[in-house]
């Protein structure tokens, strides 16, 4: 059945308007050469989209030939705002910005487990509105806050998960009380996995799996181009998976004994301390982990690296044995940190303990992908509902 003009109309003005997200500003000839419309439709699309305020003349084109220029249409960046965050252990990243995903604003707030839940709910609340302010967004259309633990799939909240803050469940019930907007949470290492996906080093792959590699450890796991998180939406709590190497097993409460104690932040510090790597030297905000593989990818220290090789392959090959995504990506700080060169060494070991030839690479986007992979979900949520 064809469609009818109405939804016909609402399916050209959102192919134009997805155009102009990806492509930036276009002529209505080039809307019309990417969208195959004719010119009165591509010129009645453009009308109407001007009147209902999402697209506006923003420049000319054609400067250098002869006969009057063409308009250049672009999305109005500020018909909406908003906001992603980063909920970590002891701190608070929030990120504002235009519905073009300019960044307009960004502020970072170290939030100390001895503030107490109320007070350290209220700083980040005030965090969020006051970089709101600075932004100049006097409403934010759609927040996005990845943060650790477990998203129940049905209620879409932030499960009570042993070892975290009472204040990060507080937080989203009180941004829902003092912002006129919807509030999505989302796991932290699923946002950088999709970040990876999307603007990072995993842009040409459907499938692929992620490694946050941080403060904890955790996976994303994108296949066929989809994130998936699993029936109770904790699918990649990789930290709980049980390993060779440890000196117990993890319970269902705590990881200890699990892939987190071979691969978690203390214990990549610990094993740097075996082979005389320090952390982060005063003054150095760099993630302790992380500084101790920079420091021994500066001495060229091969024992170290080969050993925290073998450790990380031990988690990719559970989840590449399972799952045949035929990429991993070593992201967070760690992988980061690590580069190509902590990379090449997981996927040889990788490629002694599965028979699955398993692509390994580092992740490109470091901690940041948890915040990029929050505006991107942010500015998913503002389109569906501006955008016919």
């Amino acid at each position: 059945m064809p469609a009818s003009p109405s939804t016909a109309r609402a399916i050209n003005d959102r192919l134009a308007l997805e155009l102009l997200q990806q492509e930036g500003p276009l002529t209505a000839g080039q809307l019309k050469t990417m969208t195959g419309l004719s010119r009165p439709t591509v010129a009645d699309l453009v009308e109407r989209l001007q009147e209902s305020g999402l697209i506006q003349v923003v420049g000319e084109a054609g400067a250098a030939r002869r006969g009057p220029n063409a308009r250049l249409y672009g999305i109005v960046a500020d018909r909406a705002h908003l906001a992603a965050l980063d909920v970590r252990t002891e701190s608070v990243s929030v990120v504002v910005a235009d519905l073009l995903g300019t960044r307009l604003a960004e502020a970072t707030l170290p939030i100390g487990g001895e503030a107490g839940t109320g007070p350290a709910v209220e700083q980040a609340a005030n965090l969020v509105e006051r970089t709101a302010r600075n932004a100049g967004a006097t409403r934010l259309h759609s927040v996005c806050i990845g943060a650790p633990g477990l998203i129940d799939p049905a209620s879409g909240e932030l499960r009570a998960t042993t070892g975290l803050p009472a204040w990060h469940r507080r937080l989203v019930a009180a941004l829902q009380e003092r912002l006129p907007t919807g509030v999505i949470v989302e796991n932290e290492t699923n946002l950088a996995a999709v970040a990876e996906q999307r603007l990072g080093i995993a842009r040409d792959r459907d499938s692929f799996a992620f490694l946050w590699l941080g403060h904890g450890v955790g996976a994303g796991i994108i296949l066929d181009g989809r994130l998936r998180r699993g029936a109770s939406g904790g699918a990649g709590e990789i930290g709980f998976l049980p390993v060779p190497g440890t000196a117990a097993v993890p319970s269902a409460v705590d990881c200890d004994g699990g892939f987190h104690s071979l691969a978690g932040s203390a214990a990549i510090c610990a094993l740097g301390e075996r082979y005389g790597l320090r952390g982060p030297a005063a003054g150095d905000h760099a993630p302790p982990a992380a500084a101790v593989v920079a420091a021994a990818l500066a001495a060229d220290e091969r024992a170290f690296l080969d050993d925290l090789a073998g450790r990380l392959a031990l988690g990719a090959a559970a989840v590449a044995s399972v799952l045949d995504p035929g990429c991993v990506v070593l992201g967070g700080e760690v992988g980061h940190a690590g580069g190509d060169a902590l990379a090449a060494r997981v996927e040889a070991r990788l490629a002694e303990l599965s028979p699955l030839r398993t692509e390994v690479r580092a992740g490109g986007l470091g901690g940041a992908a948890v915040l990029s992979g929050a505006l991107l979900t942010a500015r998913e949520s503002a389109q569906r509902e501006i955008f016919p």
